[in-house]
């Protein structure tokens, strides 16, 4: 019998609440330093994960959770990019 495949979690920044990796939106900061969106997840450098919904994006950047668990400032244009994320993947 074979056992059923374990599904890794993650914690949103937002909402604090652990949910299934593949839902999660990760935000990455590499050696490099410059913040940006880790669509395949397995880029190297610090990262955060992040709900695909509004509200939680709009509680991290108030509370300024994703500066903190990046180590790094945050540009508002990162912000404006997750949202258009966000969006996109409302839509499809």
């Amino acid at each position: 019998m074979q056992k059923p495949k374990k599904i890794p979690m993650r914690m949103c920044v937002g909402c604090r609440e652990m949910k299934p990796k593949k839902e999660l939106i990760r935000v990455v900061r590499p050696p490099e330093g410059n913040v940006m969106l880790d669509r395949s997840g397995k880029a190297s450098g610090r990262g955060a994960y992040i709900c695909p919904g509004a509200e939680c994006l709009e509680k991290a950047r108030k509370t300024k959770v994703l500066e903190r668990t990046l180590e790094t400032a945050i540009e508002p244009q990162l912000y404006e990019m997750l949202s258009k994320e966000l969006e996109s993947r409302a839509d499809g």
